[in-house]
């Protein structure tokens, strides 16, 4: 996804016209925007863990979530307590992984009759329509989420906040689950998985077939927008304003610099006023990563090196906007 900007920054300047604005023309300039910018999949592989180290310590990474049932779990909760100012959140799986809770407890969630029975269901549109259709019990899936906030709780880190696994947590059903679990576990904060509509003008994709499906999804999300926010607002849980970055993760690489700077540097320097979160996965492309499973190779290495890159700084900077992590989110509202 932060390719994408990567390409826009190369041919940017280091300054400002004195008297002129940075914004693009007809662009509108709010006094206060605030961005966090969070790693997802911390936990997944060392090397992983390892770039969204760097990508706090020398770069913009202000939150990352840490996933409990991640292979590399106790590698990142050492490498989180190295870094105290990182807000370290729980990524809930429960699509395309293993349970916390006991699996035979979790007999709606496990794919029962697959090879790997103890397992989520690997197929996200399988997923999506058990969850469209019921096909989930509301009390397993609080045990199981539950349990995934407590097995990093119990290592002595703050969860500060919740997101899950290919944005589970936009269908209702896991909604609901995840606003209890954190009420349960005293977490005060959850992403808004919606994509702010700024950044959806369909001219914006005119010509890049490569993200259609993307944003047609993203679209169709949007559907689901009034109820998070109002379900949300009623459990008492902090949510940022909206999220960037999914449309563009994985996807192949432009030459078209053009295309980079409509598609994110325009919906960073078009932000409306609040607070919004920028989500990313920086990682290293090595063995371990590529027997992962996922899908986001390459794609991990080039977001790393962006994320520690001056001129993202520098764009952020002349943009006015401000990163924070979850923490100073949660304390400062």
């Amino acid at each position: 996804m932060l390719r994408i900007l990567d390409a826009s920054l190369a041919g940017q300047t280091s300054s400002v016209e004195p008297g002129r604005s940075n914004q693009p023309r007809g662009c509108y300039t709010f006094p206060v925007r605030k961005l966090i910018v969070n790693a997802d999949d911390f936990g997944l592989t060392a090397g992983v863990n390892r770039a969204i180290l760097e990508t706090h310590t020398a770069g913009v990474v202000s939150s990352t979530t840490l996933m409990a049932n991640g292979p590399a779990f106790e590698d990142a909760v050492t490498a989180a307590r190295s870094a105290p100012n990182l807000s370290v959140g729980c990524h809930v799986v429960l699509v395309d992984g293993t349970p916390v809770a006991q699996p035979a407890a979790l007999d709606t969630l496990v794919a029962v009759r697959s090879a790997e029975p103890e397992k989520f269901y690997s197929s996200l549109s399988a997923f999506a329509a058990r969850a469209m259709l019921g096909g989930f019990d509301r009390d397993q899936l609080v045990e199981e989420v539950t349990a995934q906030i407590r097995k990093i709780q119990a290592t002595g880190l703050r969860v500060t906040h919740l997101d899950t696994h290919k944005h589970a947590h936009v269908f209702p059903e896991i909604l609901g689950a995840l606003l209890r679990a954190a009420r349960i576990c005293g977490v005060r904060a959850i992403r808004n998985p919606i994509v702010p509509v700024k950044a959806l003008p369909a001219r914006l994709f005119k010509g890049k077939p490569h993200l259609w499906k993307r944003y047609g999804q993203v679209r169709m999300l949007h559907t689901f927008s009034g109820q998070f926010l109002q379900r949300t607002k009623r459990a008492g849980l902090l949510t940022p304003d909206g999220v960037l970055g999914v449309i563009e993760t994985g996807s192949p690489v432009s030459d078209d610099h053009n295309e980079a700077d409509s598609l994110l540097r325009q919906t960073l320097a078009c932000l409306p006023e609040g607070t919004w979160e920028f989500v990313c996965h920086p990682g290293y492309c090595d063995a371990d990563l590529r027997a992962a499973g996922t899908r986001l190779l390459d794609s991990r290495d080039q977001e790393r090196r962006l994320l520690t890159s001056g001129a993202l700084r520098q764009f952020l900077e002349e943009q006015k906007i401000r990163v924070i992590g979850y923490r100073e989110f949660v304390e400062g509202s």
